[in-house]
Parts: structure tokens; C-alpha cells; sequence
């Protein structure tokens, strides 16, 4: 929740910049937010809700920590993090669940909502968050993506943002090389108020200091909106943001954005917060709009995941490999074929295309680092993709 109340809104028409000219309807990723549903979200709502009041220092909250490490280690997730801290006096945790991507596996977009509450259940804060987010993960958990993903479940946010400051000091900045992100999308209070039309999602971006950062706010928050109304039935509007937990992630000069209600409810922090006083429809289209946007921002590609049978016979070797790296296609003709070796951080290492008629190729290593890599063959547009190692 918000801890001061909104000014008067910023509402700006929204003018798509030149970076989101490109964006169009993704029928790939239309599929996989049709599999996004009200029944599902709905269920993860009303299991927030049973916990109770989830205030830091209680049962209540570290039963709900459970229960959102449960629900992910059902979705198939294994990369899951309890990051725990003191705050007000007690232990607490977030919850951090990591999604590898397959081009840029140590770049991160951060998808992140707080799970604690204080005064009342929280249904809408922050459990529209927290059930946002839940099924943006069950959906992804199986799409390859180029960017890795962390789905963080936030505590002591009611208390001062005190998780994810925490994180930002104790993982962002103490890891080295410094946590590389691409983008943090807040999620905070996204149910809405029964009895009113919500039709219309704030979208928020970055407008304080330090501005070095702003610009790519704008950007990415364009391009959520953008998402929103690909792939929802939603109106977006522009606004800043403010007092949740993408403002240490701001403060660090990372890309932040986020997402808020329109209609604001006046149930926040106190015993009325319940589902009764929401919109469960109207987070649900924030669901199918979000879930756009994180295939989006995380670049998921169909293509990571084709390794039809045309491409079972091709072999690379050896692995690890040192000074050359083969190709053996077994039958297949690799002319006119593509060649990429890829390191972690996404630059483009070796890049060839095959002209002559040939089963087997070999990739020179010469001023190629040790380390891991990816290796991708393209052929007539089916990949085979591998990590390899070089010595």
C-alpha cells in the first residue's frame, strides 16, 4: 500500500515513443495469456485472504511465506529463495523465485508485489498483487525466455518498504558484478472497488531524482501500457510513482515502473479490506495485461524451445571445448544454415552463415574467452540451442 495519499493524478494521453513502434499483437504470447484464468486467480486470492492478518512478527505472515514457496515449488519452480532480515525486531523474509533465461541468464526483469498487511486481511493490499503475480509465474514457468526473471513476494513493505530495501543493499549491490536489471515492474493494489466502473489501470513511471534513470522509465512504461491494451480490455493512464517497493529499486538508479488502481480504495489498512469491497474481474484483465507485458519486457521466444525433429541428429562437440567447437548434422545439410555463439552477458561472439553444402563445421575459438556460452543453430527458422563451455 501507498503510504500517503496520491496528489492529483498526473493523466497524460499516452503517445507510443519510437521505441514501442514495434510493438504489435503477439499471437504467441496471446496463447499463453489465454491460459491465464479468473478461477485461478480467484483461488490464489482467497488463500491470501485466509491467512489473516499477515503483519510482520506474526504466524500469520510466515504462514503465508509458506504457502507462497508451496504454490511456486508446485508450479515446477526450484530457484526459490527465502531472503530473510529483521525488521521492527522480528525475522522476516522475502520470497524470491528465479526464472533462467536462455540468451541473457544474468540480466533480470523483476516482477514484485508485497505480501504482508497490516490491520486486515489484505485483500487488495496488497493479495491482487500477490495473486498477480502468482499466475504470471504458474503461466511462465515452462516459456523460454531471453531474459531471466525474478518473481519477489516482498515483506515489512508496510512498515517502510523494508524488504525490498533490504534486498536492494543485501543482494542487488552485494553482488558482484552488481545485480544486473533490466527492469523492475511493481505491483501494489490492483483490485479495484466494487460498485464502480474500473476500466482503466495507472500505469506509473519514474520522476524523481536521480533522472538519469527516467527516460527508460518512460519507455518501459509506455511499452506496459502499450501491453495492457494489447492484451486486455483495459484503459491505461500515465501517472508517477511513489511509496512502494520499486522506490529503492528508483533510488539505486535502476528502470522501474509499476502498476496501481485507478478507482483508489478507501479499505486499505483497515478490517474492510476484503474481496467483497473488489473487482475480481478487473484483476483479472490487470492479469491477462501484465502477463502480456512480462513475455514482453522478458522477450519470451517459441524459437528457444524448437528442436524439431530436423534438428535431433545435430550434434555439438566436445563439450567443454578448447580451440574449435563442431557441428555434426548426420544427415542434414547445413548450407545456408546460421551460426551464433553467444556469451552470458548477450554479446554476439562468432557469427557465420553457412554457403557451402556440408554436414560438419568447425568453430574457430581463436581470441575467445573461457567461460560459458551459448551455441545456436538457425535452420529455415528451426533453433537448436546449447550451452557450451570453453576452456
Amino acid at each position: 500500500m501507498k503510504l500517503i495519499k496520491k496528489k492529483s493524478l498526473i493523466l497524460l494521453f499516452l503517445f507510443i515513443s519510437h521505441f514501442s513502434i514495434a510493438q504489435i499483437h503477439n499471437t504467441y504470447y496471446q496463447g499463453i495469456v489465454d491460459n491465464c484464468t479468473l478461477t485461478s486467480v480467484t483461488t490464489s486470492l482467497n488463500d491470501f485472504v485466509g491467512y489473516g492478518v499477515k503483519s510482520v512478527g506474526t504466524a500469520e505472515l510466515d504462514n503465508a511465506k509458506n504457502w507462497l514457496i508451496a504454490e511456486y515449488q508446485s508450479y515446477g519452480y526450484t530457484d526459490i529463495v527465502e531472503d530473510t532480515f529483521t525488521a521492527g525486531g522480528n525475522t522476516t523474509a522475502n520470497v524470491v523465485v528465479t526464472k533462467v533465461g536462455l540468451v541473457y541468464p544474468n540480466t533480470y526483469v523483476i516482477v514484485d508485489g508485497h505480501y504482508d498487511t497490516i490491520n486486515g486481511v489484505g485483500a487488495n493490499d496488497n493479495g491482487s498483487g500477490t495473486a498477480l503475480i502468482l499466475e504470471i509465474a504458474k503461466r511462465l514457468v515452462n516459456i523460454p525466455t531471453e531474459y531471466s526473471i525474478k518473481f519477489i513476494n516482498f515483506s515489512a513493505e508496510e512498515i517502510g518498504l523494508r524488504g525490498s530495501q533490504h534486498y536492494v543493499d543485501n543482494v542487488v549491490n552485494a553482488t558482484n558484478p552488481k545485480l544486473d536489471i533490466r527492469l523492475v515492474l511493481n505491483i501494489d493494489q490492483v483490485g479495484g472497488r466494487s460498485g464502480m466502473t474500473n476500466d482503466t489501470i495507472i500505469c506509473e513511471r519514474d520522476e524523481s531524482s536521480p533522472t538519469e534513470n527516467n527516460a527508460l522509465s518512460n519507455t518501459m512504461t509506455n511499452e506496459l501500457a502499450t501491453c495492457i491494451g494489447l492484451y486486455s480490455s483495459l484503459n491505461t493512464e500515465i501517472s508517477y510513482a511513489y511509496s512502494s517497493d520499486y522506490i529503492p529499486f528508483e533510488n539505486n538508479g535502476e528502470i522501474i515502473t509499476g502498476l496501481y488502481e485507478k478507482n483508489v480504495s478507501p479499505h486499505s489498512h483497515s478490517s474492510t479490506d476484503i474481496i467483497a469491497n473488489m473487482d475480481v474481474n478487473y484483476l483479472y484483465e490487470i492479469v491477462k495485461g501484465t502477463t502480456g507485458a512480462v513475455l514482453h519486457f522478458s522477450v519470451a521466444n517459441q524459437a528457444l524451445s524448437i528442436e524439431e525433429n530436423i534438428l535431433e541428429a545435430v550434434n555439438f562437440y566436445p563439450n567443454p571445448a578448447k580451440g574449435f567447437i563442431n557441428i555434426n548434422s548426420g544427415s542434414l545439410n547445413l548450407k545456408n544454415s546460421t551460426v551464433r555463439l553467444i556469451d552470458l552477458k548477450g554479446k554476439l561472439v562468432y557469427n557465420k552463415d553457412i554457403i557451402t553444402e556440408s554436414n560438419d563445421y568447425k568453430i574457430p575459438l581463436i581470441n575467445v574467452n573461457s567461460g560459458v556460452y551459448l551455441l545456436e543453430l538457425n535452420i529455415n527458422d528451426n533453433k537448436k540451442i546449447e550451452k557450451i563451455v570453453i576452456e
